[in-house]
């Protein structure tokens, strides 16, 4: 198992957003449901207590590599939380996602898993970055498409797609 690599820039910065690795404090907040000023007021989600409860068994979640805040840039809320599963598997890391329900609606999901993948594939041990998603579920579905993301079946649920993005001149995906 590699380790993840330190970038100079811990946060990932968009337009909009900024994308800030969580710390242990914030975690332990979530977990006891300690509430922060900085937080939307429906933050955090189901899918962020579950995160927060499982970075004791995955420290490299809480590095640059891993999970992040997804963090207004004009109000300084937390408004959900997007993360990558280190390590990466054959070069391969998946993601995961999610804004709470005030700010859905916004392109937020998408602008950040953009760039979220875009910061993964600048890593020397990840060519592909992806996520299983069940086509039931059309937000995400539209999520990872306006995040530059490819479709493929799994061969294992027909329910289930595989959404990918690759490094460019990274070769042929391996599904």
């Amino acid at each position: 198992m590699s380790s993840p690599p330190s970038p100079a820039h811990a946060d990932v910065v968009t337009q909009r957003l900024v994308l800030r690795p969580w710390t242990v404090d914030e975690a332990v907040a979530v977990l006891d449901g300690i509430r922060s000023p900085h937080w939307a007021e429906d933050f955090p989600a189901e899918g962020d207590r579950v995160i927060a409860g499982l970075f004791d068994h995955h420290p490299d979640w809480l590095g640059t590599c891993g999970h992040r805040l997804v963090i207004e840039r004009d109000s300084g809320s937390v408004v959900g939380s997007i993360g990558l599963f280190w390590p990466p598997g054959a070069g391969v890391l998946e993601i995961g996602y999610g804004v709470v329900t005030s700010r859905r609606g916004r392109g937020y999901a998408s602008e950040a898993t953009r760039a979220l993948a875009g910061f993964a594939l600048t890593l020397p041990d990840v060519h592909t970055v992806s996520a299983d998603v069940e086509l039931s579920n059309a937000a995400s579905v539209r999520v990872l498409e306006k995040a530059g993301f490819h479709r493929w079946t799994t061969g294992e649920n027909a329910a289930t797609f595989r959404f990918t993005r690759r490094r460019p001149g990274a070769g042929a995906l391996m599904a």
